[in-house]
């Protein structure tokens, strides 16, 4: 009989029973032992696994390296950058050289681990549907196995991209399994797309709870099986997603989400951001996400992880300057980027850090590897006018793990402009209004075009870890060619020659390394990708 251990934080389970989690809700964490025998019983029992689920996906990027992370880093978007001292990891990363740092054969160890046991949690819930005495409510159990199944194909979909070739497993199992063919995983992903999408109320935007933020939605569902299909045929030259959505059926399920979910833009780009827009943030959950995955500031070292870890990657290397808060110095923008936007392009000063045109007394360049002058404004640390990281001012002392702003992984404007690539008969309409919330309405008119949608979507998505696998669904020789350049940059304060080679990408078909680890305990049965 196999014990399961359910660890689960009470802001997590208030958040899914009662309402929002409050900033400071959170000061502990139960444990609960049971076994799957005598466990998943009732529709609680479901609803706590349910949310054991929510938190493995949160934790995942806590340690390790994070994906909206690397993303962006393996880009054409930023450097690796880090500290002047540091190792190389994110070198390697960024240039998909493994010689870069030879010694970094596990740098996505923590990642294979925490996807994997993220997953186990969703296929035991899953596995457990048919003997859970559901009552009379007969669309709670289609809601809570929706849920999981957009949690499961959210968690392969990231792994497939990463890596490539993962060994597939869709129920709870201890056996050393073989990687499976990628189009085996997107079945599955789209298998359990289509079954959220289909099976999950359509409650619209504003009239979902307060307390159901976070949570997927019929609409989250639908989002992420456009971005799949996208992904899908275009990295991998197909027609369709495996023979279970074709391109119409894509595009009913996002002109679905527009014309019924009751989203909208917010008005004012900069507003999406705190840190870009101060006491005119419009807040988390607003109009325009679609699904975010939650972070509070609670994290502390004694196994507390609710915190969002990474975002103090991209903060201003060892030196604060109101608001903008310290961090790592990661993701060093490419001045390529802001030279992209175009004048009145609001998403400019709304998404990156101008050293220069803030007027930023910035000295740290010693301490800075990969050093351009600009920083990452989405997703920076924050300070308050006392100088204090907010998250000390919210009570916790560690800002590197108490950094509690939500990743939004799908909004509104990837919706629109999803559909339009699509073929909407409506794809202007949706082109333009992007462009015009962007520009303030004072824009240039461009017509809709598959090449015009992807420079939008790079201004648009920039920092949200989009861009990296918009580039890869374009062709990994086009990717390649995009990301390759030989620059220079500021390596403690002294210039050096960057260079990123169209060649690695190739080689390595834009997929990252199995940690060298998990073949080792494979006893050779996991394969490492070309180029690693």
């Amino acid at each position: 009989m196999k014990a399961i251990t359910i660890k689960l934080s009470i802001c997590a389970v208030f958040l899914l029973t009662m309402g929002a989690c409050k900033k400071g809700f959170l000061d502990a964490e139960p444990m609960t032992t049971a076994t799957d025998i005598n466990y998943y019983k009732t529709p609680k029992d479901a609803l706590y696994a349910l949310v054991g689920c929510y938190d493995g996906l949160q934790i995942i990027w806590s340690d390790g390296v994070a994906l909206p992370v690397a993303a962006e880093v393996m880009s054409d978007n930023t450097f690796g950058g880090t500290g002047n001292s540091d190792g190389f990891s994110y070198q390697m990363l960024d240039e998909f050289d493994k010689s870069r740092s030879p010694s970094d054969q596990n740098l996505f160890g923590r990642n294979w681990i925490l996807y994997y046991q993220a997953l186990y949690r969703c296929n035991v819930l899953i596995s457990k549907m048919d003997q859970i005495q559901w009552g009379t409510d007969a669309q709670l159990r289609k809601t809570y196995e929706s849920e999981a199944r957009f949690l499961r194909a959210y968690l392969l979909f990231d792994m497939v991209r990463l890596w490539g070739n993962i060994p597939l497993l869709t129920a709870p199992s201890a056996e050393n399994v073989p990687q499976a063919n990628p189009d085996e995983v997107y079945k599955v992903i789209a298998s359990d797309l289509v079954f959220a999408a289909d099976n999950m109320a359509a409650v619209a935007y504003p009239a979902q709870a307060v307390g159901n933020h976070g949570r997927v939605t019929k609409y989250a569902a639908e989002a992420l099986l456009g971005r799949v299909f996208l992904y899908y045929t275009g990295y991998y030259s197909k027609a369709d997603l495996v023979g279970v959505v074709d391109k119409t059926k894509a595009l009913s399920y996002l002109e679905h989400v527009i014309s019924t979910g009751g989203y909208g833009l917010v008005p004012d780009f900069a507003k999406l951001w705190p840190a870009a827009s101060l006491d005119a943030y419009v807040g988390e959950d607003n109009k325009e996400t679609v699904f975010a995955i939650k972070y509070t500031f609670t994290s502390d070292y004694n196994g507390n992880t609710d915190g969002n870890h990474w975002m103090v990657f991209g903060g201003l290397r060892d030196q604060s300057f109101y608001p903008y808060g310290s961090g790592w110095g990661a993701e060093t923008v490419n001045p390529k980027l802001w030279s992209a936007y175009a004048a009145g392009d609001t998403r400019k000063s709304g998404s990156i850090i101008s050293i220069a045109d803030e007027k930023i007394p910035f000295v740290s360049q010693n301490k800075q590897r990969e050093y351009t002058g600009y920083y990452i404004k989405k997703y920076s640390p924050m300070i308050g006018l006392d100088g204090k990281p907010l998250p000390n001012a919210n009570g916790n002392p560690n800002f590197s793990i108490g950094q509690y702003q939500d990743y939004v992984s799908i909004r509104y404007a990837d919706v629109l402009l999803m559909a339009a690539e699509l073929g909407s008969p409506n794809a202007q309409t949706y082109f333009n209004e992007v462009r015009q919330r962007a520009y303030q309405g004072a824009f240039t008119p461009l017509m809709v075009s598959q090449e015009n949608i992807m420079k939008e979507r790079r201004l648009e998505f920039a920092f949200e870890g989009i861009r990296y696998y918009d580039l890869l669904r374009q062709g990994v020789n086009k990717a390649a060619q995009e990301i390759a350049e030989s620059t220079t940059l500021l390596n403690g304060g002294q210039p050096v020659t960057k260079t990123i080679s169209a060649s690695n990408i190739v080689l390595t078909k834009g997929l990252q390394q199995i940690p060298y680890s998990e073949i080792t305990l494979s006893n050779g049965t996991l394969k490492q990708n070309a180029g690693w």
